[in-house]
């Protein structure tokens, strides 16, 4: 009897630190643009450079070759313990302004943008040393100089 409420209760124990770690792992955080509920509404109403300013401040990005863009961009950055950091709800929003006029505007969502990823090879560096810890260590010995000694 003794034995069963032991596995019992250690298997409670198990289960709720699953359920902790789960839950600290499993972590959402929204970065950049936070867009209105009404976007799309008040992206109609605007018509120069200072409405698009005042409705949805100043971008976070602008061109400075070509034609001038204002860029505005968001998404929701999901943590998911051990696997890869996702991105999901991007948003973005292309303002091409023109003598202070807002000439075109392009809203990009999930399905506009490429699938891309971190290639997992290093780029080589060209004359680059490669050094190990340890020859990093014995290369800094007497390298070192406090500020004040005059050296």
């Amino acid at each position: 009897m003794r034995n069963s409420y032991g596995k019992f209760f250690c298997c409670c124990v198990a289960m709720a630190a699953f359920a902790l770690l789960g839950a600290c792992a499993l972590q959402s955080k929204h970065r950049g643009f936070i867009f209105p509920s009404d976007f799309e509404e008040q992206l109609a109403k605007v018509k120069t450079s200072a409405d698009l300013a005042r409705q949805f401040g100043s971008p976070q990005a602008e061109t400075i070759f070509g034609d001038k863009v204002w860029i505005y961009y968001g998404a929701d950055e999901k943590y998911r313990g051990p696997l890869p950091l996702t991105y999901e709800n991007k948003t973005a929003l292309l303002a091409w302004i023109k003598n202070g006029k807002v000439v075109a505007t392009r809203v990009l969502k999930d399905e506009d943008f490429p699938d891309m990823w971190i290639d997992r090879d290093e780029t080589p560096i060209p004359a680059a040393v490669e050094l190990n810890a340890l020859e990093e260590l014995v290369n800094n010995i007497g390298r070192y100089t406090p500020s004040g000694l005059g050296h």
